[in-house]
């Protein structure tokens, strides 16, 4: 089943300060993940329940979903903690 990308403000607003090259790799990642919301490589965040990451390059996914649709809430820079201090502020 293809889940429906919903994104969140904030991923819309990193999403449109990419390179070409580093939104494109962002944007194959999610349309597997809308084919398979749940790949090898994703992870739970701990000390939540419906929150999962994925990472694609030196960038970050953390996103839920429900039987239909993908929310994407955050997208942000993989090797520093901004991604998860905006996280807790969701």
């Amino acid at each position: 089943m293809l889940l429906k990308a919903n994104f969140s403000k904030k991923s819309i607003k990193f999403l449109d300060k990419l390179t070409a090259k580093h939104f494109f790799q962002i944007d194959q990642k999610i349309e597997k993940l809308k084919k398979n919301a749940f790949p090898e490589d994703s992870a739970k965040l701990k000390g939540s329940e419906d929150y999962f990451r994925v990472d694609i390059g030196e960038y970050r996914i953390i996103y839920h979903c429900d039987e239909s649709i993908l929310y994407i809430d955050l997208i942000g820079k993989r090797n520093d903690g901004e991604v998860y201090k905006k996280f807790d502020r969701l």
